[in-house]
């Protein structure tokens, strides 16, 4: 089984879908943990406030296997790959880390950069994972928290928690 930390994010009709997602996650994965959901402003552009949080599954699959999944997920719930990268989403699922595996694997980076560059990635993942060590850095993600700039706005979402 690989331990997999998985980042959810939505800023169109955000609650629906996230909570959509978790049940979805919950019925075909062994889910060990969900982090607080946070809201946080778009990033990059201008738009709706977003929804986010980290879940912790154990999967028999592949990384491209689990992939492939987890953009069939988006899909569903309407994801338009059309769309500008910084844009509005109905659902958003990356893979954080397969296990400690690093590098390009099966056409997904790994582990994702976007834990190093987000606060709505990284303090989610050190709510569930905070002991656990990055696999480039050899850091925890404690320490990582520790150390960024958090200019980032972000908070608890009042909304939806899990």
């Amino acid at each position: 089984m690989a331990k997999v930390y998985l980042s959810l994010g939505s800023n169109q009709d955000a609650a629906y879908h996230i909570a959509a997602c978790v049940n979805a996650l919950r019925q075909r994965y062994q889910v060990n943990d969900i982090s607080p959901v946070y809201e946080s402003e778009a990033v990059g552009f201008v738009g709706d406030n977003f929804l986010n949080l980290v879940v912790l599954i154990d999967t028999e699959l592949s990384v491209r296997e689990l992939s492939d999944q987890l953009k069939a997920l988006e899909d569903r719930y309407g994801r338009d790959r059309s769309a500008a990268r910084f844009s509005g989403r109905t659902l958003d699922v990356d893979i954080l880390t397969y296990d400690q595996k690093v590098g390009c694997l099966e056409g997904v980076e790994l582990p994702r950069d976007e834990i190093l560059t987000n606060a709505f990635v990284l303090q989610p993942l050190v709510d569930i994972a905070a002991e656990e060590v990055h696999p480039v850095l050899n850091k925890t993600y404690a320490q990582l928290w520790a150390e960024y700039d958090k200019q980032q706005k972000l908070w608890l979402s009042k909304e939806l928690q899990f």
